[in-house]
């Protein structure tokens, strides 16, 4: 399994655009054979940082779903969402591979 972790720099006065652009790729991420566990948006302190976090099965998967969202018509219109109004300004994208206890059932390579 591999996690994506996305760090947003965004507008902190266009929290509801991205809000809603956060609650598109839920359910694009997933409809690809992700799983999202949820956007994280500024609440107490820093007003322009969000959080984002999704796994696949394998980075190989997730490539896939890179590579099948560019012709996919709902993923091009959440884009097109960010490139009209401007509500993210940076982000970075890193890469994890999640820790479990072993009631899991998770296979691990070793």
């Amino acid at each position: 399994m591999i996690t994506c972790h996305l760090r947003y720099i965004i507008d902190p006065h266009k929290l509801a655009g991205f809000e809603a652009y956060g609650r598109l790729w839920i359910r694009l991420v997933e409809k690809f054979g992700g799983k999202h566990h949820g956007y994280f948006m500024p609440s107490e302190g820093t007003s322009n940082v969000a959080l984002a976090m999704f796994s696949f099965p394998s980075l190989a998967a997730y490539e896939d779903y890179r590579k099948r969202s560019f012709d996919d018509a709902e993923c091009q219109a959440a884009i097109a969402m960010n490139e009209k109004d401007r509500f993210i300004i940076s982000y970075e994208r890193s890469f994890f591979r999640p820790v479990f206890d072993d009631d899991q059932g998770i296979k691990r390579a070793p």
